[in-house]
């Protein structure tokens, strides 16, 4: 009997620790304890669910914060469908360009130590960007080249209107040049990368036009320089660590493999294909290309941290990595006059910022900030409503499903509790 009670003491002090240990790695509460409706935002789960069902997607990793603390955390369907592994929550997944904002972040701990002014030219810490040419008509198939009217600022990098492109979503001339070069690839550098931008064209004027580019890891690779430091080195000493985002990095480690997802996309007749196995993923080795632009994996807890420190103006757990100053700074529209994003959406030094509201968007909110990732992650947050939202799913190519969903659902369980 002695040993019965023992034993059942000691269960009972495990779950403690196990239950102060979930404590301790987010601030979390229950929807009644914050005055909130458990039954508005347990719609979330159904929603997801029939998106499963409906195989939209695999699976789903949604989490919801108020006022700093994690009220809602659920993982639906599967991570793998041919393994038959559950999704569940401290899944890994490939983030793509919400790697982005982690990349500009960076480069706004170096402004805070007067490494930079935002309206440096970028040739002034990149030489090969030294009298850069322009496309005169970027829609020809013909490249005929004029000066720059002004150079490109490291601003033009962070709100991408440097003139730079990508390579890959579009097809004008100068894509093609970057297809040819290959800028950017998983078996080059970034100083490779800078070095083979250095001789192509500019397919716009800088500072004219918002164009989605290379600019954020041009911008990884200007925190390399100005730091002295690899950019691994430096998002782990500098932010992965100091915030506890012990699963955030470059590639997965063989030790969490296990946990990595699946990348699915879909097949002509209906229903999922593998776009890319963990087995056999090139995220299982360290890459010598650290994309700024898209190259991290993460977990739903980990890039919530990321978000929290946002939310709280530059601090969470006790650690400060930015100035209130400068998350404000980061977080309102820099797009030039006439200038924008998309229908009522502007840009940051690192975010979409919403400036006004459209009927096109769900439940939109004038100075909400947030991006996603080529594998339709998505991440949001809203100053004024206290609240910031990771949804994390694995499906190519982009999809807009999830968050499109799920904003109305978290937007109604928030409101109807203020």
């Amino acid at each position: 009997m002695r040993l019965i009670r023992r034993t059942a003491l000691w269960a009972v002090v495990v779950l403690c620790l196990h239950l102060t240990a979930i404590g301790q790695d987010l601030p979390t509460a229950s929807p009644s304890e914050i005055g909130l409706s458990s039954r508005n935002l347990d719609r979330i789960t159904p929603a997801m669910r029939k998106l499963v069902e409906d195989k939209s997607v695999a699976g789903i990793v949604t989490m919801v914060a108020w006022r700093g603390k994690v009220v809602q955390f659920n993982a639906y369907g599967m991570r793998d469908i041919e393994a038959e592994k559950p999704m569940e929550r401290d899944t890994i997944f490939r983030i793509y360009s919400m790697t982005k904002p982690i990349t500009s972040v960076a480069a706004m701990m170096l402004y805070e130590e007067g490494k930079f002014k935002l309206d440096d030219l970028v040739s002034k810490y990149i030489p090969d960007f030294k009298g850069l040419t322009v496309v005169a008509d970027p829609t020809s198939s013909e490249i005929t080249q004029v000066a720059q009217k002004r150079e490109m600022t490291i601003r033009d990098l962070l709100r991408h209107t440097s003139g730079l492109t990508y390579g890959v979503f579009g097809d004008t001339a100068v894509d093609k040049l970057y297809r040819k070069a290959r800028t950017i690839g998983e078996d080059g550098t970034l100083k490779g990368m800078v070095k083979r931008l250095g001789g192509i064209p500019l397919l716009y004027q800088p500072g004219t036009k918002w164009h989605y580019s290379v600019s954020t890891d041009v911008l990884g690779y200007l925190v390399e320089v100005l730091s002295g430091r690899p950019l691994d080195d430096f998002f782990a000493e500098r932010i992965f660590d100091p915030l506890g985002m012990k699963d955030t990095g470059f590639y997965v480690p063989a030790g969490k493999l296990s946990r990595f997802a699946t990348n699915y996309g879909p097949k002509s007749q209906g229903g999922l294909r593998v776009v890319d196995a963990p087995a056999t993923s090139r995220y299982r080795k360290k890459p010598t290309f650290l994309s700024g632009g898209g190259g991290l994996v993460s977990t739903a807890s980990d890039y919530m941290r990321f978000c929290l420190m946002l939310l709280n103006k530059g601090e969470f757990g006790g650690k400060r990595l930015l100035k209130a100053e400068t998350v404000e700074l980061m977080t309102k529209n820099h797009l030039p006059k006439g200038v924008m994003h998309s229908n009522g959406v502007g840009f940051g030094l690192g975010f979409s910022v919403r400036v006004q509201k459209s009927e096109e968007e769900p439940a939109p909110r004038v100075g909400e900030y947030g991006w996603g990732g080529a594998a339709s992650t998505h991440f949001w947050i809203s100053p004024r409503d206290e609240i910031a939202v990771v949804a994390l799913t694995q499906y190519m190519p982009y999809s807009n499903r999830v968050e499109r969903i799920l904003k109305p659902l978290v937007y109604e369980a928030i409101l109807d509790g203020k």
